[in-house]
Parts: structure tokens; C-alpha cells; sequence
């Protein structure tokens, strides 16, 4: 039995040195590469360190302009996306009805549908009233491709909100949405920040919407430029590549990063209701 144990853990523990790898390698690549006046394909030590890709890549029209363009629509879109989820998750968690259950189906079968089944018909829509090539309009639908999903997260956090806590503040003369504002969502802080980070992730990896709905070239964001690297014929700048890719990277990894104590935290809401 010890040595079935043994095998069994030495077996488990080489599958997550696979998986770890598999991750880990990638990762490995990029930064290398990076440093690498003549990176590969493959991942080796650099033949020298050096900084010239990253000054090759941070020109305004390579990596300035549409690093902003990814703030403006990814930040505009995950506001949206917050304040609309939390509109709609109030309701279903504080009103019961027999509508509830079938809208919350509903949304989940929502999260399930491809972008690319709804963009053509969202296509047509856009040009029809005047939002293709706009970036308002792509924010519109980055939030509306996230909602349902974020709408289950926010309303699932907000079932773990004590409702005595609003009912005080309604004592106190509080509208339903002054508590919204003022108790629940401060309370659930760490479900805030899932679904913020959630959304924003989602939408800046995003290559497709974009490059459907966006037609100037001095509109498109980060992730429909990187694929200005890859050249003619098979050529790859492979060590920009890199470069960029580290640079594009860094905006996911700060805002978690910022918001990383309140993933970790908790709702601190012991010995809110007693007395």
C-alpha cells in the first residue's frame, strides 16, 4: 500500500510538472526573446541582452496609439459592464419572482453563444445605424458580450449580502438605490473587483470584435496590431513580437495586481446582523 501511495503521488506530481511546463515555457519565450537580438522560434538563452526590440516596438504608431485605444475601449466597456450588471443583479437578488429562474437561465445560455454566430447579424445592425468604425459602438458591444456572464457573477456575490443591512439604511429614510450604492456594493468589494477584472481581461485579449467593427487603422486597439508583426511570406519579427507582447501584457498584470487584496479578502461581514 505505501508504495501504490508513492507511485500514485510521483505520478500526480510529474502530470503537474507537465502542465506547469506547458504554461511555463510560453512565458519562458517571451521574455527571452524579448532580450534576443536574434530570437527564434524556439526557446534558448539570448545571444546577448539587449533593449533594441522594445525601441523598435514603442512608437506611437506601433504600440502608443493602440495601447490607448485598448484603455479606451476595454476601461469604457468594463464601466459599463459594472454599473449595468449591478443594475441588473439587484433585482434578482433582493425581488423574488417566478421570472427569476428562467432569466438566469436565460443569461447562462446566453454566455454560451460564439461571437462569431451573432456578429454578422450585429455587423449589419451597426451599419444600419451608423455605429460601424466608431468606437462608442464597440464599447457598446464589448459590454454586451460580457453582461450575462457578469450579471450571474455580480448577482451571485450580492445573494451574500445581509438584506437587514439595507432594511436599516431603508429605516433610515435610504432609496433601494441609495443602498445599492451606499451598503451592498461597498460590501462586496471583492465581487466587484472578480467581475471588473474578469471583464476587462476578456475584452483586452479580444481580437475579433474589433477587427470587425473597426475600419481606420488609427482606431484599432493592441491586440488587432499585433498582428502587424507578422510579415509577408512567413516572416515573423519574432524578437518585436516578443517585445510587444510583454509591453501588451502589463496592463492585465497591474490591475490585478491593484486589485489583488481585494480578490484575496473577504465580504468581513461577521457580527454585521447580531444584536
Amino acid at each position: 500500500m505505501p508504495s501504490r501511495r508513492t507511485s500514485r503521488r510521483l505520478a500526480a506530481d510529474a502530470g503537474l510538472l507537465v502542465v506547469a511546463a506547458a504554461f511555463a515555457l510560453p512565458l519562458a519565450w517571451v521574455i527571452l526573446s524579448s532580450l534576443d537580438p536574434r530570437a527564434e522560434l524556439r526557446v534558448k538563452a539570448p545571444d546577448g541582452l539587449t533593449l533594441d526590440n522594445f525601441d523598435a516596438v514603442l512608437t506611437p504608431e506601433i504600440t502608443l496609439t493602440p495601447l490607448l485605444n485598448s484603455l479606451i475601449l476595454c476601461g469604457g466597456g468594463t464601466l459599463l459592464t459594472v454599473a449595468c450588471s449591478a443594475l441588473a443583479a439587484y433585482p434578482l437578488s433582493r425581488f423574488r419572482s417566478r421570472l427569476n429562474r428562467p432569466f438566469l437561465l436565460t443569461i447562462l445560455f446566453a454566455t454560451s453563444l460564439p461571437i462569431t454566430a451573432i456578429m454578422v447579424p450585429v455587423y449589419a445592425l451597426f451599419v444600419r445605424v451608423n455605429l460601424i468604425d466608431t468606437m462608442q459602438g464597440t464599447i457598446f458591444f464589448f459590454a454586451a458580450s460580457q453582461l450575462p456572464f457578469a450579471i450571474w457573477l455580480m448577482k451571485n456575490f450580492m445573494d451574500g449580502v445581509p438584506k437587514e443591512l439595507e432594511e436599516a439604511a431603508w429605516t433610515d429614510g435610504a432609496s433601494s438605490f441609495q443602498s445599492l450604492i451606499r451598503i451592498v456594493l461597498p460590501l462586496m468589494g471583492p465581487g466587484v473587483a472578480v467581475v471588473t477584472v474578469f471583464s476587462f481581461v476578456m475584452m483586452w485579449g479580444n481580437f475579433f470584435v474589433p477587427f470587425m467593427l473597426l475600419l481606420t487603422p488609427d482606431q484599432m486597439p493592441a491586440s488587432v496590431s499585433i498582428n502587424e508583426f507578422f510579415g509577408n511570406r512567413g516572416m515573423v519579427a519574432y524578437g518585436q513580437l516578443a517585445a510587444f507582447s510583454v509591453i501588451y501584457s502589463t496592463p492585465v498584470i497591474l490591475l490585478y495586481v491593484l486589485v489583488a487584496r481585494r480578490l484575496g479578502g473577504g465580504f468581513a461581514l461577521g457580527g454585521a446582523v447580531k444584536g
